[in-house]
């Protein structure tokens, strides 16, 4: 009879090093597992958390803000350990200032009330939705001019599509979404809002403070408990699953690691470039129609520091809104990308630096180019929409989260197509068992959760969650057969 592996011997590759797989890892080898391997194919840890330093402390690229308290596995670690790391953002994103193309700053009189009917459409349009066949797009669209209709004064109905807009673009950051008109709008549903502060930020330290926490690490073990456990530089190429005994996951720099139990916590981009090559035998319909039904989107950043602050002290950002010959303009011009970088704000903790961001096609589009020629295109825009003269930046970084073949893209959503197949992330979260019931293959990572997808929250339950799938079948089998 074979001999069956214990806690002390079982062979785990995590393959990820972000806070999915970092989860799993970290409570593994706190269970008592022994034998846990991470297999990282950049040449960080962290995955979609990226804090570098940049200006007066540092930035995050990916994750940044902890997205409520009630429920959330991040705030609720930083209460148990009384850590007091996060705090609000305040309102940079809601008293920003509308910009139109011909330099016009809108009144707040007219703003505001346009503000207030877009993003109280967001709580409000639970019960509306549960029966609804169609997009999000459609929904807050119908929503949006049946309030504007209603309201006491009159708006020009031009201002309120330019805003709209916007609008879209900026809900579109949040989904992840080319545009919400590919989101589902029942299936919107399935995301679970923490009670809270959705907006909470880590000071001057960035989001990697909580990867510190998981592995109790310092500046003088970054890697904490994971300390010679993480490969980096190590790509998976492909994983061949056919033998339970032996699973083998070769890597594209030629090594090649065997293992008992195999947590992959790539991103969906990923998987959906790579999962017909990369599992061996191929994966089952199910998960097949999971990958190809939920949706990645491209969500990037531009940070630009400048030697002093200069932007009025009450501007909390700008959003940008085209008028429709200006638009006409641009979309025949090199420029075209700029359509879609929907405004700029003030970061916590970084008076001198402006955060814009871009999304969809044309993020992709503005990954492809030069630095300068983004660099230069950011500054046109700035002269487009403001009055006074915006001074020669010191530094500027821009993300590249689909160009990478790490992540091909930034976080997931439940898009109609996810609908018509009727897959969810249960479906890529299953576990492939032997007949006996032992896991062989996990899948863990944001796009995995149910409820808290494309959050960071999501990704670490996540971790957990697949971490006690391995902790409890050990509880329940006798060490031999």
């Amino acid at each position: 009879m074979a001999t069956r592996t214990s806690m002390e011997t079982a062979r785990i590759v995590v393959i990820g090093a972000g806070p999915a797989g970092i989860a799993a890892a970290t409570k593994l080898l706190e269970a008592g597992f022994r034998s846990v391997v991470l297999l990282e194919a950049e040449n960080r840890i962290g995955g979609r958390i990226y804090t570098i330093p940049f200006a007066d402390n540092v930035v995050d690229l990916g994750a940044q803000w902890c997205h409520g308290e009630k429920k959330n596995v991040i705030y609720e670690t930083l209460e148990r350990q009384k850590l007091d790391l996060v705090e609000s953002t305040g309102d940079v994103y809601d008293s920003y200032k509308c910009i139109r193309s011909n330099k016009e700053i809108v009144e707040d009189s007219v703003a505001e009330p346009l503000k207030a009917i877009a993003f109280n459409s967001i709580p409000e349009r639970q019960q509306g939705l549960l029966n609804y066949e169609g997009s999000l797009g459609a929904y807050l669209t119908e929503k949006y001019w049946a309030e504007v209709a209603a309201l006491p004064t009159k708006v020009d109905p031009v201002l309120a599509r330019e805003f709209l807009e916007n609008f879209k673009k900026f809900e579109s950051s949040v989904e992840a979404a080319d545009h919400l008109f590919e989101v589902s709008g029942k299936g919107h549903l399935e995301y679970w809002l923490c009670e809270g502060e959705l907006l909470l930020n880590w000071r001057d330290k960035g989001f990697k403070t909580f990867l510190d926490i998981l592995l109790k690490s310092d500046n003088s073990n970054p890697c904490g408990m994971l300390s010679h456990r993480v490969l980096l530089n190590h790509r998976v190429q492909n994983i061949d699953w056919s033998n339970p005994q032996n699973i083998k996951v070769k890597c594209f720099n030629g090594r090649v690691l065997t293992a008992d139990h195999v947590i992959c916590t790539t991103s969906l981009g990923v998987l959906k470039e790579m999962h017909s090559s990369m599992f061996q035998p191929a994966l089952p319909a199910s998960k097949v129609r999971a990958i190809e039904g939920l949706k990645l989107g491209t969500v990037d950043k531009f940070f630009i520091e400048f030697k002093d602050e200069f932007w009025p002290s009450d501007w909390t950002g700008v959003c940008f809104l085209w008028l429709e010959e200006d638009l006409k303009v641009l979309r025949n011009s090199d420029l075209f990308w700029l359509e879609s970088v929907f405004g700029f704000y003030r970061v916590s903790y970084q008076p001198r630096i402006l955060q814009g961001w871009v999304i969809g096609p044309h993020a992709r589009h503005m990954e492809s180019l030069s630095e300068e020629e983004v660099r230069d295109g950011i500054s046109w825009l700035f002269r487009k929409f403001l009055k006074f003269s915006v001074p020669e930046p010191q530094n500027f970084l821009r993300t590249q989260w689909f160009s990478n073949v790490n992540f091909r893209g930034s976080y997931t959503f439940r898009s109609l197509l996810t609908d018509e197949l009727r897959t969810g992330a249960w479906d890529l979260a299953a576990p492939l068992n032997t007949s006996e019931g032992r896991p062989l293959l996990q899948f863990a990572g944001e796009s995995t959760h149910n409820h808290y997808y494309s959050t960071v929250h999501g990704a670490v339950e996540s971790g957990w969650r697949e971490a006690e799938r391995l902790m409890e079948y050990y509880k329940m089998v006798p060490s031999h057969l």
